[in-house]
């Protein structure tokens, strides 16, 4: 029996892609890394083996990954550290004799530092190389914006004021949603193969900002426009809106990205893996905004 383990396991994706697998093929086999024993709760019905590990205790991790045929390595939360988390990972896979990595990595244009999202793209880049260097087979998703992040750039009154402002410009992104992200990776663990290959996992369309505003006033029967400011401006108005300096960062950054063509990507990949045509912008939005 293929013995798969899950690291992750807590986050958004991780639990969605033990879902899949799961509901797929069962839980036997199936292993969560979990750094805090206490999370056994949210495991409580899945059937699957929970194991102690950290992205931090490099021992924690060569003792998790024994006997395991396929690592699914989402990708650490911890941006400053995610680099020394993710060398951890990798050597700590190759020094437990780990068959197939899977990694969730982040599409990208530009990869150089002048990105805007530099410093999130910089330790997938590593990590990347590292995968191909250290001779494990791996497999690498480029997943592109979650679709489900977009009512936070929309911002949570789009529908009151019947604006969104944001500095995206005319930029696209091809969009997908995180549970048609997790279907790819679940359908590549349990049916094993795609050695050494790279996927873009991204909708099979990008759209604009103008364009989900047009959705929008289709789908809610209201006149949405679309405001572009300039990056400054954002800035500006979301600081005396009180909004953490972090998020104020993050949020212009990859409107940036997005007006600069960064995650102007679209892919056939999800439906060409899982033979499932991906979730459509217009039927998400119709779902979260609909009447």
């Amino acid at each position: 029996m293929k013995k798969i383990l899950v690291t992750g396991a807590t986050g958004e994706l991780g639990k969605l892609i033990i879902d899949k697998l799961v509901e797929q093929n069962g839980a036997a086999g199936i292993s969560a890394l979990v750094r805090d024993p206490g999370k056994r709760e949210a495991f409580k019905d899945s059937g699957i083996t929970l194991v102690r590990g950290d992205y931090d205790d490099y021992s924690s991790l060569v003792q998790a990954f024994k006997g395991i045929d396929t690592l699914m390595f989402v990708s650490a939360s911890d941006i400053p550290k995610r680099l020394k988390q993710h060398e951890n990972v990798i050597n700590a896979a190759r020094e437990a004799g780990v068959g197939q990595v899977v990694y969730t990595s982040f599409e990208r244009r530009n990869e150089t530092a002048s990105s805007p999202i530099a410093m999130v793209s910089e330790a997938h880049l590593r990590t990347e190389q590292l995968l191909r260097d250290y001779g494990i087979a791996y497999t690498i998703l480029r997943n592109n914006l979650y679709m489900d992040y977009l009512p936070m750039f929309l911002g949570e009154k789009v529908l009151e004021s019947g604006t969104i402002f944001l500095p995206a410009g005319e930029g696209k992104a091809g969009v997908a949603l995180r549970e048609d992200m997790a279907g790819v990776a679940a359908k590549i663990l349990l049916d094993g193969g795609h050695h050494n290959k790279s996927y873009h996992i991204s909708g099979e369309a990008a759209y604009s900002f103008g364009e989900i505003a047009a959705m929008l006033s289709d789908i809610t029967g209201k006149t949405i426009r679309y405001v572009s400011p300039e990056r400054a401006e954002f800035e500006k108005v979301l600081r005396e809106a009180g909004v953490p300096e972090g998020a104020v960062a993050v949020s212009a950054a990859f409107a940036q990205a997005i007006r600069e063509g960064e995650l102007d990507k679209t892919s056939g990949d999800i439906s060409a893996i899982t033979g499932k045509k991906p979730v459509a912008l217009k039927a998400y939005l119709s779902e979260i905004y609909g009447a």
